[in-house]
C-alpha cells in the first residue's frame, strides 16, 4: 500500500473523531524506534545551564561595579562586555551553518543539516542582539543610534537579513530536501560574507565611525581585559548550551517528520481501524 497524504485539517478530524490520537501515537512510534528519551536535557547541559546562572551575575558585578569606566567612552565602555562576545560568537554561529550547509549539500546527511539549522537561528539572535546593543552603543558615542554610511553596521544588517532569508526559505512550502537545498545556499553565502563585516573596518576606514580592534592591539589592560574574557566564557557558554537543545529538538522534530502522520494513517488502515473491508464504515453500508 501506498504512502497516504493527509491535510493539517485532516489530522485534526481524524483526532476529532477518535480514530487517531496523533501526538501521542506519533511520539511513542518516534520514540520506540530511535530509542532516545523525550527531554533534550542531558549532564552537559545541566552543567552549562548552572554555569550560566553563576556565571551571569558575575559578568554583571565585573561589568557595571568593578570594571573602570573609560577615559573616552566613559560607563558606555561596559556595553563591550556583551557586544564584542556576542558578535564573535554571531560569526562563530554563522560559520557553522556555512559549514553544515557544505557539509549537507556534500554528504547529503539530515545530521548537518540540523547543525546548520540550529546555528542559523542562535546566530539570528546573536546578530539582532549585536545590532542592538551596538545602536544602544553608539548614541552616546557617536550621537546617533544609527548611521546608514557606516560600513561595520551595514554590512552587519545585511549578514542579520540574509540569515532572516535562510530561516524564511525553511518556512515555504516545499520538499524537505529541497528547502534543504536551498537554504543551505544561503547559508554558504551568509559565511562567506563574515569575512567582509569582520575586516570591514581595515577594508573601509574611511567609512566606519568603529574603531579598530582593541583587543588585539594590547589597549585592554587588567580588571576591563579579565572582564571582556568573562563575557566572551559566558556568551560561548551560552551559545553551547543553546545549541545543543535547539540541535536535539530539530532531531526530534525530523524525526516526526519522517515517521509522518501517513505513516501513522497507514499503519491504522493496516490494523483495519477504518479504510478497508473490516471498517465501520463498510460494515454499516453491508448493513444498510
Amino acid at each position: 500500500m501506498g504512502m497516504v497524504r493527509i491535510t493539517l485539517s485532516d489530522c485534526y478530524c481524524l483526532h476529532t473523531c477518535g480514530y487517531v490520537d496523533i501526538w501521542e501515537y506519533t511520539r511513542g512510534h518516534v520514540m520506540q524506534r530511535t530509542e532516545k528519551q523525550e527531554f533534550t536535557t542531558s549532564r552537559g547541559t545541566r552543567f552549562m545551564g548552572i554555569s550560566l546562572l553563576l556565571g551571569l551575575p558575575t559578568l554583571l558585578i565585573f561589568s557595571f561595579l568593578l570594571s573602570p569606566a573609560d577615559d573616552n567612552m566613559d560607563d558606555a565602555v561596559r556595553l563591550i562586555y556583551v557586544h564584542v562576545p556576542m558578535a564573535v560568537f554571531a560569526y562563530v554561529a554563522i560559520i557553522i551553518t556555512g559549514i553544515g550547509s557544505v557539509f549537507y549539500l556534500w554528504k547529503k546527511s539530515r545530521w548537518w543539516d540540523t547543525v546548520a539549522h540550529a546555528s542559523a537561528e542562535i546566530g539570528l539572535i546573536f546578530c539582532g542582539l549585536v545590532l542592538v546593543t551596538g545602536s544602544i552603543w553608539g548614541r552616546p558615542t557617536w550621537n546617533t543610534w544609527w548611521e546608514w554610511g557606516d560600513v561595520r553596521l551595514v554590512t552587519t544588517l545585511v549578514l542579520f537579513l540574509m540569515i532572516l532569508g535562510y530561516l524564511a526559505l525553511r518556512q515555504v512550502p516545499a520538499n524537505p530536501d529541497l528547502k534543504a537545498k536551498r537554504a543551505s545556499v544561503v547559508g554558504i553565502i551568509a559565511a562567506v560574507n563574515i569575512p567582509i563585516v569582520n575586516r570591514s573596518v581595515e577594508w573601509w576606514e574611511n567609512s566606519t565611525l568603529h574603531q579598530k580592534s582593541s583587543l588585539t592591539d594590547g589597549k585592554l589592560e587588567n580588571l576591563t581585559l579579565f572582564t571582556l574574557f568573562l563575557g566572551f566564557i559566558i556568551v560561548g557558554i551560552s551559545y553551547l548550551w543553546l545549541m545543543t537543545h535547539r540541535f536535539r529538538v530539530g532531531w526530534l522534530t525530523a524525526e516526526i517528520e519522517i515517521a509522518g502522520i501517513s505513516g501513522v494513517i497507514e499503519e491504522r488502515l493496516n490494523e483495519g481501524n477504518f479504510g478497508d473491508g473490516n471498517s465501520s464504515y463498510q460494515q454499516e453500508d453491508e448493513v444498510q
